[in-house]
């Protein structure tokens, strides 16, 4: 998932997409650890999609922090 389709979902939406790609990713490393896994170099890809979404939510959240500072 691009940087670009994060920020255009909604907060909810990300949060959700989180959620989803954490089952997931434990689902992989349960397969992973019984030797079932048919593609492990997703799992990498799975992290590094969750850690995206989690730095533009932080990035979201740092920036509308400052914007309430700004106007008080």
């Amino acid at each position: 998932m691009k940087a670009s389709e994060v920020r255009d979902l909604s907060e909810k939406e990300r949060q959700e997409k989180v959620d989803d790609l954490q089952q997931e990713f434990f689902n992989l490393k349960f397969q992973l650890a019984t030797g079932k896994i048919e593609n492990p170099g997703r799992l990498r890809l799975m992290r590094r999609d969750i850690a995206r979404i989690k730095t533009i939510q932080k990035e979201i959240a740092v920036k509308g922090s400052s914007e309430e500072e700004t106007k008080t």
